[in-house]
C-alpha cells in the first residue's frame, strides 16, 4: 500500500541507552514501512547535549513551541557517576526539567490497560490520569542545616528596599529548615493545562491539596484553580458533561482507591511524583503508562514515563538478546502521531495511530509478551519474546488489521 502522508513534521528527540536501541527498532519495524515519516530531529543522547552544552535540549523544546507536537525518547539525567562514564565538561541537568519549563507545561500519565492484566486495586475499570504539575516546591527548595539553638525567619525584600519578615521557629537545640516557593504564573499554566486537557480526554477532572493546613500555599492553588474554572472553564465543562471537583489531598487518595477509574486527577508536584509511581506500581509496570508534557496553549510532547533500562542496554551491548517492553516508547510514537494528525486533518493518520495502538494491545492479549510481563499476565498459554521480536509479532497484527 502507498504511505500514509504527513504535512507537518513533529520534533523527534532521540535518547540513550537501550531506548535509544528501541526508538530505532519501532521506527524501522512499525513506523518507516507505513507512513511518510516527517520529523525534525535533535539528538538528546547525552553525548551531544555535552558536544553542544545542552544547547540541543533548548533548540528541540523551542521548535515544539514552533511545530506544536514532539516525541521524546528517554533520556539520562547525570549523577557523579555518569560524569566519569561520559567525560562531562558538567552535571547537566534534566532534559525532561528544561523542556518542561520551556513549555511551561504539566506531565499527564496514564496506565496502558490490558485484559489479563488486573489492576491490584479491583475496582480500577478505566485508566486513571494523573497531571503534576512540573515546578517549584521541594524539587526547587532551599534547605539549612542549624548547628544549635537559633531563630529562623522569612525575610522578604520588595524592589523599593521595604521588607516583611515572619518567624518559622526558634530552635533550642540543632536542626533542618526547609524553604519552598511557587508562582501565581506557574500555577496558573497548570491549571490551564489541567483544564484543557481534560476536555481534550473527556474526563472529570479532581484537584487536592492540604489547604486546610497550608492555609496560604496549597490555599492559593486552590483559589486559582477555581477562578480559572469560574471564568474560562465552567461552560465548556458542562457542555461536555464532565465536572471539575476539588477536596483535599488525604480525601482524594481515599476516594481514588474506592472509584473505578476514569478521572484525570490533578496533583502538586510532589504528590504527582508519588501518585503517579503508585498507579503505574498498580497497574503493572511504568513500561505500561503513557506520559505526555501539554502546555497551556496546547502545545504537546509525548514520551516513556521510564528511564533508560541501563541494565538492558550493557547487556545488549555484549551479544545478548534483551527482552525489554518497548510499549511505553511505542504508545508515545502512537501519541503524537495521533496529535498531529488531530492537528492538520489526517484521518488516515489517526486510523493508524489506533490501529497501531489497537495490534499491540492485541499482541499482548495473544500471550506474547516481553519478560517483564510475564507475572502480571494471566492467560492460558504465554509465549516470552525479545523486544524485537515482540515489535515484529505488532507488526504481523497490525497487517492483519490493515
Amino acid at each position: 500500500m502507498d504511505k500514509i502522508k504527513m504535512n507537518v513534521p513533529l520534533v523527534e528527540m532521540d535518547g540513550d541507552e537501550m531506548t535509544r536501541i528501541i526508538w530505532q527498532q519501532i521506527k524501522d519495524i512499525l513506523l518507516l514501512p507505513y507512513v511518510d515519516l516527517k520529523t525534525e530531529y535533535f539528538d538528546l543522547g547525552l553525548k551531544n547535549r555535552d558536544l553542544t552544552n545542552d544547547q540541543v535540549t533548548i533548540d528541540s523544546a523551542n521548535r515544539t513551541k514552533e511545530l506544536g507536537v514532539a516525541v521524546k525518547c528517554a533520556t539520562i539525567t547525570p549523577n557523579a557517576q555518569r560524569m566519569t562514564e561520559y567525560n562531562l565538561k558538567q552535571m547537566w541537568k534534566s532534559p525532561n526539567g528544561t523542556i518542561r519549563a520551556i513549555l511551561d507545561g504539566t506531565v499527564f500519565r496514564a496506565p496502558i490497560m490490558i485484559n489479563g492484566i488486573n489492576p491490584f486495586v479491583s475496582c480500577w475499570k478505566k485508566p486513571i490520569t494523573i497531571a503534576r504539575h512540573a515546578y517549584g516546591d521541594v524539587y526547587r527548595d532551599s534547605e539549612m542545616r542549624i548547628e544549635g539553638a537559633a531563630k529562623v525567619e522569612i525575610l522578604v525584600t520588595y524592589p523599593d528596599g521595604t521588607t516583611k519578615t515572619q518567624e518559622i521557629f526558634d530552635f533550642k537545640d540543632s536542626g533542618v529548615v526547609l524553604g519552598m516557593h511557587n508562582t501565581d504564573k506557574s500555577i496558573t499554566a497548570f491549571a490551564r493545562s489541567c483544564f484543557t486537557y481534560a476536555l481534550d480526554i473527556k474526563q472529570s477532572l479532581w484537584f487536592a491539596t492540604k489547604d486546610t493546613i497550608s492555609k496560604t500555599y496549597d490555599h492559593r492553588f486552590k483559589d486559582i484553580f477555581a477562578e480559572i474554572y469560574e471564568n474560562e472553564f465552567k461552560a465548556k465543562f458542562e457542555e461536555a458533561g464532565i465536572e471539575y471537583f476539588y477536596t483535599l489531598i488525604d480525601d482524594a487518595v481515599a476516594r481514588i482507591m474506592k472509584c473505578e477509574g476514569g478521572i484525570l486527577w490533578a496533583c502538586k508536584n510532589y504528590d504527582g511524583d508519588v501518585m503517579s509511581d503508585m498507579l503505574a506500581s498498580a497497574n503493572g509496570s511504568l513500561a505500561m503508562m503513557t506520559s505526555v508534557l501539554v502546555s497551556p496553549d496546547g502545545k504537546y510532547e509525548y514520551e516513556a514515563a521510564h528511564g533508560t533500562v541501563t541494565r538492558h542496554y550493557y547487556r545488549y551491548l555484549n551479544g545478548e538478546n534483551t527482552s525489554t517492553n518497548p510499549v511505553a516508547t511505542l504508545f508515545a510514537w502512537t501519541g503524537a502521531l495521533r496529535k498531529r494528525a488531530q492537528l492538520d486533518g489526517l484521518n488516515e493518520l489517526e486510523r493508524f495511530a489506533d490501529l497501531l495502538e489497537e495490534s499491540t494491545i492485541a499482541t499482548i492479549e495473544s500471550g506474547t509478551i516481553t519478560g517483564d510481563l510475564k507475572n502480571l499476565l494471566d492467560v492460558p498459554v504465554k509465549t516470552v519474546v525479545n523486544t524485537e521480536e515482540f515489535l515484529k509479532a505488532v507488526a504481523t497484527t497490525l497487517e492483519s488489521k490493515l
